[in-house]
Order: C-alpha cells, then structure tokens, then sequence
C-alpha cells in the first residue's frame, strides 16, 4: 500500500464533534502523529525489506507475500470493529491499547526465528493498528474544533507525507547497514513515548449512548478475507487452482455470504449496514477504490522488491526511488481538494485514474534503462494521477450517504483501499518466485494489467459520479 495515509482516514478525524478539552492540545496533535506514523509507515517499510528477509529466513513466494498480507489482513477487516470499541470502551484507552499492541508484535517480529514467526508478529502489528489508527484520528478530531481543527488536520496530514517520504528511505538504510530486524527494532521507542504522551497528555470522554459492537461480524469478516487470501496466494504460487486453494477460496466466499447475512440481519447494529449499499454511487466508488488501490498495492510492493532483486539496487537505493510518490502526492492532493470542492469530483477522478493506468504503462519500461529514464517517470505520472484522486475520492464517497453514515462510510472506504492491497498482494505470489532478471517479464505482465485495473477505475468514477456538484446520489 501506499506509504501516506489515506485521505478517507482524514475524514474519521474531520467528522467528530469536539467533545473535549485539554489543556496540552499540541501535545495531543504530536501523539496522534506518532500513533498514526507507526501503522502508515509500517505498512511500506517492510516493501523495501522484503528480499532480505526471504534470503534470512528462506521465505519464497505465497509465504513471503504474507509478511505484507499478515499485516493488511487484520487492519482491512478490524478498522471499523476499532473504531467502534473506541466510542464504547473509550478512545484513549482503546488508542494506548493499540499502541502497546503494536509495540509488543514490533518485538516479536524483530525475534523471529523463522518465517510464520514473522507473519504472526505482523498480524498483531495489524490488530494494533486497527485499534489506534481510527482511535488517534477521532481523538484528533474531537481535541480541536473549527479552523483549529483544520490547521491540525493539515499538519498531520504534511507529517504523514513526511514519514511517508522518509520511511522507506530510512528503512533502506537500516537493512543495508544494520539489517531487515532494525525496522522492527525503530518501532519500539515510538511506541513508547506514543504510550507515555497519550497518557499524560489525552483527555477525551466516551460518548453517552453505549455504542453497538459486532464481534462477529469482525470475526466473520476476517476469516473470509482470510481464506480468500490464502486461496489467491496459494493458486498464485503454484500457477493453478490446486484442491487446497480451491476450497479455500469456496470457503472464503461462504464465510462472507454468511457475514453479508448476520450484517442485514444486524441492521443499524451492523459492523457496515448493508443499507449504504442501496446508494449506487457509494458501491460504485468503493468499486473503484478497490481496483485503483489494489494497482497501487502492486506497484509499491513489485517496484522495490524488482529493483532489488532484478536490478540489483541496495535496499536504501530502491527506498529511495518511492520518493516521488509521497512527495507529489502531498503537494497535489489539497490543491486538488479545492478543486473538486468547487467543480465536482467527477473529472479529476476520472483523469486522475486514467493518468496512473498511463503511468503503470510506463512501468512496462522498468529495467531498459536507468532508474531517471524508466522507474522515475514511471512513479511521477502514478503520483500525478494519485494526486487527482485521493481527496476528491473521499468527498465523492462520503456525499453519497446521508449525514448519519458518514463515519462509516469513510472508515469502510478505507478498509476496502486496503483490501484492494491484501488481495492485490496475494495474486503476485508467483511473482516473489522468480529471481534475477527473469523477474521482468512477469513484473511488465503485472503492470499491464495495473493499467487496465486503472483504466476500469477511471470508468467507475465517469459512470458513478454525478455532474454538476461532482458527488452522486441514489
């Protein structure tokens, strides 16, 4: 997935009424961030480690994938499940208990003795960032009210883009000096002064009206995900659907027909009440967050573990090459925003997709060339087209469901960006088989239908939002 926070995430922050008060409101803004920059970050350094793990722990192929999947699993399926056991049990408990989480699945990851350690130590890492991630934004929102509230958005959506940017970098760095663990390792100072400022300094009251919690639609949710996961990877790896991958992927499907069913059965009780699907323009955005951020999901986990393995970068050299990315995306994205805010999402979603799919044609030049004449421009257009996307997505998705709802359309919006990352993830199993420059061909495949992933994005915002105001209804 991408190393900066999605702009859906803003929202949760954005649309919480401010029901506290404190006396430390700057020290609340710093937690929120550090909190914030160990689930974002986490989720793209580890891109760039990739290779040297699979050489230390002999991990190839559909099990390797899983140390990226381990972790968007559980943050894809538990975000809203977070969000919601923070308005019940209280968001400063809930956030110093995602926090810890975090921290302790940081440990064992860095311990690992073999692969599946590792995997495990990552899905903790995703449990505990599906716990403080929605908890430290609405802890943010509800902290600041008015243009306050906006100054702190904006900062930390610029200290977002600037972990985005640096994290990578700075994870290249360690594994090429230290090693892949000190990713893990740096995590655990953060963790803690993240622990001891919420402590110190966070003071938010829970909501009167207990909150309805769906445990098992979280459970359900997450078992269906999973099994659909480890069925793609597995028939991925092997370059067919085998028995095993098959009925795992039966099984999957059935687990989440039974989850759409305990869901209509919960009606407003429901983890995501199916009723917001009624609104075709909020399926048909949420389609296209699917494939546009499943492409992007490819993109930076394929491009550094290619220049690694194919091209024969250092790991700190193909950090370095995702700069772009963040970098554009954060300059671009507000301006973007207003844009849309006064001229509809419409146009810049649908020539924003259409600019990524044309960068990921670019990409089908990777390894002809130097890193200026090929992977750059190839990460420059995608972060153009990105740019025109992320805001105006997320005004467009939350304009398509009534005022009620906006909480959870936003946080479901960005469980689906991640979920695009998860299944994008397990179908480029057979990619982590291959070595050397025979890696190529098959990563040129992969960006070709990137690009037609895109292209059908494009299509979904032309025909799902409105003119006019940009932001479809019914």
């Amino acid at each position: 997935m991408s190393s900066l926070p999605p702009h859906c995430d803003r929202t949760l922050a954005e649309g919480k009424p401010a029901t506290a008060r404190t006396a430390h409101p700057n020290l609340v803004l710093a937690t929120s961030i550090l909190s914030s920059s160990l689930a974002f970050i986490d989720g793209s350094v580890v891109n760039v480690g990739l290779s040297a793990i699979g050489r230390n722990l002999a991990g190839t192929g559909a099990d390797l994938s899983w140390v990226v999947n381990g972790y968007l699993l559980p943050l894809s399926s538990l975000l809203l499940l977070g969000g919601a056991t923070g308005d019940r049990y209280g968001r400063k408990r809930i956030l110093l208990a995602g926090i810890a989480i975090f921290g302790l699945a940081s440990l064992l990851c860095a311990f690992a003795l073999n692969l599946w350690m590792l995997v495990g130590g990552r899905v903790l890492q995703g449990v505990g960032a599906a716990l403080l991630l929605p908890n430290s934004l609405a802890i943010l929102g509800a902290t600041f009210e008015g243009q306050a509230r906006g100054r702190a958005i904006g900062i930390w959506a610029a200290a977002g883009a600037a972990a985005g940017a640096l994290g990578p970098l700075l994870g290249g760095w360690l594994i090429d000096t230290v090693g892949w663990r000190a990713i893990f390792y740096i995590n655990l100072p953060v963790a803690a002064l993240a622990v001891l400022m919420g402590w110190r300094f966070v003071h938010v009251k829970t909501s009167g009206k207990p909150v309805e919690l769906d445990p098992l639609g979280a459970v359900l949710a997450s078992l269906g995900l999973g099994c659909l996961t480890w069925g793609l990877a597995n028939a991925s790896a092997e370059k067919q659907l085998t028995t095993a991958s098959g009925i795992a992927l039966a099984a999957g499907v059935l687990i989440l027909l039974v989850f759409l069913w305990i869901e209509y059965r919960a009606g407003e009780r429901a983890m995501l009440p199916l009723k917001l699907f009624g609104s075709s323009s909020f399926s048909g955005l949420n389609l296209m967050t699917f494939l546009l951020y499943g492409a992007l999901g490819a993109l930076m986990l394929l491009v550094p573990y290619v220049m690694i393995q194919a091209l024969h970068y250092s790991a700190k050299e193909a950090g370095a090459a995702l700069l772009p990315f963040p970098i554009v995306l954060a300059i671009g994205s507000p301006l973007m925003g207003k844009f849309a805010g006064r001229h509809g999402s419409r146009l810049p979603l649908s020539i924003g997709a259409l600019i990524v799919a044309c960068g990921f044609l670019l990409g089908t030049r990777i390894g002809a060339g130097s890193y200026m004449t090929t992977v750059l421009p190839c990460m420059v257009v995608i972060s153009l087209g990105m740019a025109c996307v992320a805001a105006p997505l997320t005004t467009a998705v939350l304009s398509s469901v009534d005022g009620g709802h906006t909480g959870i359309a936003s946080g479901f919006n960005s469980a689906v960006a991640r979920g695009g990352g998860l299944i994008a993830t397990a179908l480029l199993g057979v990619l982590l088989t291959v070595q050397g420059r025979a890696l190529l061909a098959p990563f040129h495949v992969a960006m070709v239908v990137c690009a037609a992933t895109a292209a059908a994005a494009a299509v979904c915002a032309f025909i799902w939002v409105r003119r006019g105001n940009g932001e479809g209804q019914g």
